[in-house]
């Protein structure tokens, strides 16, 4: 898979967390606070990030990827990343093996 971005226009949580169950994604609530700084790091499952309020941008190795209300993406295992939010970002993550 490697990373898939997505504009969905979904914006709702209760029903992005109802989509991702049905994915396999076990799911929860997240928020960042303004200025918010992840550096380069990896995850051991696919990982999905779908934005309900404020914005994120993503970076891999090939891209960097600024995230607004509605967008989603996934990831997939082992893939380095960064994360950072300067206006602050609340989002439905999911993962799974």
């Amino acid at each position: 898979m490697g990373v898939i971005f997505e504009s969905t226009g979904l914006r709702d949580p209760e029903k992005i967390k109802e989509l991702l169950k049905q994915e396999g994604y076990d799911v929860y609530m997240w928020y960042d606070p303004p200025r918010t700084y992840y550096s380069w790091h990896t995850h051991k499952d696919y990982e999905v990030r779908w934005i309900v309020e404020g914005d994120i941008e993503i970076g891999t190795e090939e891209n960097v990827f600024r995230l607004l209300v509605g967008d989603k993406i996934e990831l997939s295992p082992n893939i380095p990343h960064w994360a950072k939010s300067e206006k602050g970002v609340k989002y439905v993550c999911g993962s799974k093996p």
